[in-house]
């Protein structure tokens, strides 16, 4: 009987235990699905968000493999059934697009011929991609240096509608159209190329202009809910992490390039790791952060000094992140605007940059930089006429030790594709007879060890994974918005201006002062529309605004932001070029209501000018009259709601804010919302906020619930 009560017990114990583990296994299991699922809707996430790098990624490669005649890549780049169309030129299919490139750009000449220059620069990107997350649509615009030493040289500028598609699971060029906007030779400048220059048709409504890719829909469906998701997080965490890593990356680049154009030497030295070397091609190679300053001061001391234009533009700017995670690549565009108006010297310049970067203490660092000038040429005469070489350097700014024979920039020289073509997954041919350089290190690889996956509880990793995702979203949806602003503010477009602002963010109008919500930005400008709705009036006159080498600083919610533009402003007219003039722009952006908006635009302005093309920025030997007195104010009767003469220190020296007014060739004032991202050296005019909010706080985004960005 004992033996009978003890297996009627065992048997009620072990029905209990197997109904505990039930009781137990169900809601993990649950867990699991929910765990499964959110994963995988964050992978979906993750795709769509490297699509709209890889579509930018196609243009900028575009153009770096048109700046040494790469004819057969660049037609690569395209989808079988590709359109290409250049003013009234239309070809289509890759084969026929190769050969027009081949006739058009390289005159029957695979790679260029000796002395020609082809470089198109392409600036103020805004893609978006399709709901389903398998086409694009892309708009930029173009601005191109062509010709050849002992013939012609010409400038051109104009406007990409570009459709993409995915096929075969890669990003292609589907469609690509060019409208020509301005162009001429190089000797009377630019012009308007039609007699009334239209409007090139938005891809974009002004809510699409701040969502690069659309929100996955609740209800789309689970794509993979067998994988582990534990092992699937792992993946996507490094796939985010290289997207965050791209965006310091290319932030440092971007700042390197502002801190050179003021000879902010220190600020400059502070970006280079400690084993840091500089090549400069057919100069030399400075070693070490000391050696560097010396190369730097080639060009002079410290500090802008009276007539001194010093710019040089990063574009083109191509970033890939070693999958280690401790190493970064770029190759890019240097565009060089330089001279001084106590000589009346002035220059153009093109470089390529071939930097290694390295991220030590959690902090990226340049710690290879190589420099290939492509062209030096007198402002006065032009690349078809001037072909400058700038002598050895004095002794004491000469270099440490030689270039290597390999790196020797000759006439058949191409500074190495260190990425493989991204549609063909190859490496870059390169014309016959031609050479790559600065393929080999200069430095040995970082030897530290790849940081420790992430770890911890799945669901706070999940979290962190997509917190991290929304900041390299943001990223994007900023440069966007940004974009936006200076295409609708070169038509004249005021209506569509206003609307691609948060309801309480504030804009400046130059020289006059800021005005406060949508609402009012709106009512300032609805008397300054497209001329043609106030009539028949052709359009004569075209004031471009190229937003460019973006600095973005995201919140660490990804729901705010602050960014940093060079405003690259050629003026074009029906009969002549109305030359160059600068500007930086220091603004912020929200995410509201799931669309990233404006909440701040200030213009700081005009930081040189050109009183004509032939004249150029060096001849202005002393301030113009004009701009040292009383500001233009074109508010009319409806005055700013902040007059600059109400923002104190910020707007000292800025024409129609406070104090002595400073103009060209007088060096302006210039105000940084980041302190240096390697050292956090605090810049002397340091303004991480918008810039009437620390007079108004009620304008600031921190009193509307958004976070500053950590800097």
């Amino acid at each position: 009987m004992a033996r009978c009560f003890r297996l009627r017990f065992a048997a009620r114990a072990a029905c209990a235990v197997v109904c505990a583990w039930a009781c137990l296994s169900a809601p993990a299991a649950a867990q699991s699905d929910r765990s499964a699922a959110r994963v995988d809707r964050l992978a979906q996430q993750v795709e769509r968000a490297e699509s709209v790098r890889q579509v930018k990624r196609l243009q900028e490669t575009y153009a770096q493999y048109s700046q040494f005649g790469l004819w057969d890549e660049m037609a690569a780049l395209f989808a079988d059934d590709a359109q290409f169309v250049r003013g009234q030129d239309s070809v289509r299919g890759r084969p026929a697009i190769g050969d027009y490139f081949l006739d058009s750009f390289g005159e029957g000449h695979p790679g260029l011929l000796p002395g020609a220059l082809h470089t198109q620069l392409v600036v103020r990107p805004l893609i978006n991609v399709s709901a389903d997350g398998e086409t694009a649509e892309g708009r930029w615009w173009e601005w191109s240096l062509t010709g050849r030493y002992g013939g012609d040289a010409a400038w051109a500028g104009g406007i990409y509608e570009n459709e993409y598609v995915r096929e075969r699971g890669t990003w292609k060029i589907a469609r690509a159209i060019y409208h020509p906007m301005i162009a001429g030779p190089y000797e009377s400048g630019w012009r308007n190329v039609d007699a009334d220059q239209k409007k090139v048709p938005y891809h974009f409504t002004t809510d699409e202009t701040g969502v690069p890719v659309p929100e996955l829909p609740a209800s789309a469906p689970v794509l993979d809910a067998t994988s582990d998701p534990a092992m699937r997080l792992a993946g996507l965490e490094r796939r985010i992490s290289a997207m965050n890593d791209e965006d310091l990356v290319r932030n440092l680049q971007n700042a390197y390039g502002y801190y050179i154009d003021r000879k902010l030497w220190d600020d400059v030295i502070d970006l280079f790791a400690a084993d840091a070397v500089l090549e400069i091609a057919n100069v030399g190679i400075y070693d070490g952060p000391g050696s560097i300053r010396r190369a730097l001061e080639r060009n002079g001391p410290a500090g802008l000094q009276y007539g001194q234009l010093n710019d040089h533009l990063q574009l083109d700017t191509i970033v890939s992140i070693d999958p280690n995670g401790l190493e970064a690549r770029s190759r890019g565009i240097e565009f060089g605007m330089l001279g001084e108006t106590d000589s009346g010297a002035a220059f153009f310049t093109l470089a390529v940059f071939e930097n290694r970067y390295v991220k030590q203490d959690g902090v990226w660092r340049i710690r290879e930089m190589r420099l290939f000038p492509v062209m030096k040429t007198d402002y006065y005469d032009g690349w078809a006429k001037s072909a400058v070489v700038d002598p050895p350097p004095a002794e004491a700014h000469a270099p440490d030790r030689p270039v290597p024979s390999a790196d020797t920039m000759t006439a058949n020289a191409i500074p190495e594709f260190f990425a493989p073509n991204p549609v063909t997954g190859k490496p870059v041919r390169l014309p016959a007879g031609a050479k790559s350089v600065g393929a080999q290190r200069l430095l040995a690889a970082p030897s530290a060890p790849r940081p420790p996956a992430p770890a911890g509880p799945l669901e706070a990793r999940i979290a962190e994974a997509e917190r991290r995702l929304a900041v390299s979203k943001a990223w994007d949806g900023v440069e966007n918005v940004s974009a936006a602003y200076g295409e609708y503010l070169d038509d004249l477009d005021f209506g569509p201006l206003a609307a691609i602002f948060a309801e309480r963010g504030n804009k400046e109008i130059p020289f006059t002062g800021f005005y406060v919500t949508r609402e009012s930005i709106a009512k300032r400008d609805e008397g300054r529309a497209d001329p043609s709705a106030n009539g028949p009036r052709a359009r004569t006159f075209l004031s471009i605004h190229l937003r460019t080498q973006p600095v973005i600083l995201v919140a660490e919610d990804g729901r705010s932001a602050a960014i940093r533009t060079r405003l690259f402003q050629p003026g074009s007219s029906l009969d002549r070029a109305l030359g160059f003039s600068a500007g930086m722009y220091n603004d912020q952006a929200v995410l509201e209501d799931g669309i990233w908006r404006l909440w701040s635009v200030a213009i700081d302005e005009p930081y040189f000018l050109t009183p004509s093309w032939s004249q150029g920025w060096a001849s202005q030997k002393e301030p113009d009259p004009v701009w040292l007195g009383p500001a233009r104010v074109t508010a009319g009767d409806y005055p700013p709601d902040i007059p600059l003469t109400e923002l104190g220190e910020r707007q000292s020296g800025f024409r129609g804010g406070t104090g002595t007014t400073v103009a060209w060739p007088q060096i302006l004032p210039m105000w940084f919302h980041y302190r240096n991202p390697v050292s956090g050296r605090t810049p002397q005019r340091y303004w991480p906020d918008c810039v009437p909010c620390v007079q108004f706080p009620e304008t600031s985004m921190t009193n509307h619930g958004y976070l500053l960005p950590p800097n």
